[in-house]
């Protein structure tokens, strides 16, 4: 799914309006009726709704689901926040509407107004503020919005929660936000939704369609999108009647220390069950009886260090090699692992302590070859790139690094983001807080480099990879809670989420 900016996705109302045709004021019906379809699934009618609407076209969204929602006999209390500002003429629509099937139910909001009172065991609609929105609120809304979010009521909020941008939220004032408990976008998420300092104003998010102008949305281009299941299916390389091992490739990983084998036993199994033809670990010596007996599928390779990787002395046999998970920074390490990028002509991925070592030495950076992979948490990429002050900022620093240095980079998280040298990111959707254990990210290495193996191109491995990664987290989730999951799990459910994927729906 493409992300727009809240600038493009006024064009493509714009253009829905001019080119459907709809009046925009139904189009803002349409929208309504989505919202109002998903919330009567959601809460029956002993709720008490209290709905806030703004002079924009967000509130007219809001003031058009009180009606809809008074039609179905909803308890409905709606306050419209309306002082020196004007209100927009579908959001004036809208008020008239209501006011001729509930008179006297809009209360009218401003300076010189008692707050309404509010319970925990109201639900709120926040409809006072949209995406249009540029600057920090200020004045009597934000005390509207002090009062909303200190009522301990369930809050929604229609597209956006009010107060916040759309992209770029380091200038905003966070106290100057709706918290929502959840958001219901239409059509698209924003940008803003993907960043963890945002997670406390939107809460869970989901998206409605509302039917904008497919042209549009398929010409306009966009560096942002969501993975999502049709494009990973699409991706997935179907096997042949006639193909053997060798028909899916070599991989080679680099990986475990002594004391640190776990690792290396995970991403192995993690590339055998990407469908790696072959999977050679790397190991020192006292980790061979191991390997063996967890991995017999898999073949090994023995440094010559009993408890370090000091060296590897031919990567010609293999088609992509993965490095990093639980290897440590000891100097031989360090070593080898420069001669290692000095040398590689395939394709790379360069995880956990091969990140830590690359931090340690920032001028081996020029080493990487292009489209090499990536695949930090926040900490190593700060580590690699210095710190930031928000998951934003971060994001910025990693879409600079990509394009500058010509890498693929996976930044780890909630929505693991996904960025090309080309600019573009791509932000997941699956994955679960069960996740983030320790091996969740062993495994993720496993996987790309089980898919480079095979052939996929490094930026069609991570995605395929990242996506289904956190598939198996979410089908994983499914049988042992959040809490009981740990990166085995992940392993076991690599092959449904296979499954799940090339599912026709």
């Amino acid at each position: 799914m493409k992300i727009f900016t809240t600038a493009q996705v006024r064009e493509i109302d714009a253009y829905t309006i001019q080119h459907e045709p709809v009046a925009s004021i139904d189009l803002m019906e349409r929208a309504a009726m989505a919202f109002t379809s998903w919330f009567i699934k959601k809460f029956d009618g002993s709720y008490t709704v209290k709905i806030f609407a703004g002079p924009g076209n967000n509130g007219g969204d809001a003031l058009a689901v009180a009606r809809l929602l008074l039609e179905r006999n909803y308890k409905i209390k709606v306050y419209l926040l309306h002082s020196s500002l004007k209100l927009s003429v579908d959001c004036e629509i809208n008020l008239k509407r209501i006011q001729t099937i509930s008179p006297g139910n809009v209360l009218v909001l401003n300076e010189q107004a008692l707050l309404p009172e509010l319970s925990g065991n109201d639900i709120i609609i926040d409809g006072i503020f949209g995406s249009g929105i540029t600057r920090k609120v200020t004045g009597f809304p934000d005390h509207i919005i002090h009062h909303i979010n200190s009522s301990g009521a369930y809050i929604i909020s229609i597209d956006i929660p009010s107060g916040l941008f759309g992209e770029d939220n380091r200038s905003n004032d966070p106290g100057n936000i709706i918290r929502a408990d959840l958001t219901l976008s239409f059509q698209f998420p924003f940008l803003s939704f993907f960043f963890a300092e945002n997670e406390i104003f939107t809460g869970n998010w989901e998206i409605v369609n509302i039917g904008l102008h497919p042209a549009i949305i398929n010409d306009s281009d966009t560096p942002y999108q969501s993975l999502d299941k049709e494009e990973i299916k699409s991706l997935i390389k179907p096997r042949k009647k006639f193909s053997h091992k060798g028909t899916y490739g070599h991989a080679l990983l680099i990986t475990g220390r002594y004391s640190m084998m776990g690792a290396a036993i995970l991403t192995t199994k993690a590339c055998l069950r990407g469908g790696a033809g072959l999977v050679t670990a790397h190991i020192p010596g006292s980790g061979y009886t191991i390997m063996q007996s967890a991995v017999p599928e898999a073949l090994t390779s023995i440094d010559d260090s009993d408890k370090v990787f000091s060296g590897i002395s031919d990567l010609r046999s293999f088609d992509a090699v993965g490095i990093g998970p639980g290897l440590g920074c000891d100097e031989k390490t360090c070593n080898a692992l420069k001669m290692v990028l000095e040398s590689i002509k395939i394709p790379l991925v360069l995880d956990a302590d091969a990140l830590n070592i690359m931090s340690a030495h920032k001028d081996w950076i020029g080493l990487l070859p292009e489209n090499t992979i990536l695949t930090p948490h926040p900490g190593e990429f700060d580590r690699l790139t210095g710190p930031s002050g928000s998951m934003y900022e971060r994001f910025l620093k990693q879409s600079d690094f990509s394009k500058k240095n010509k890498v693929i980079i996976a930044l780890k998280g909630a929505h693991t983001i996904i960025t090309a040298p080309n600019g573009n990111a791509w932000f997941n959707t699956t994955g679960n807080p069960g996740m983030a254990t320790g091996g969740s990210g062993d495994v993720l290495t496993g996987l790309i480099v089980a898919f480079l193996a095979q052939g996929y191109p490094p930026l069609d491995a991570v995605k395929t990879g990242v996506f289904l990664h956190g598939l198996a987290g979410d089908l994983a989730k499914d049988i042992t809670g959040e809490e009981s999951l740990i990166a085995s799990d992940l392993i076991k459910y690599i092959g449904k989420a296979f499954l799940k994927v090339k599912q026709s729906e």
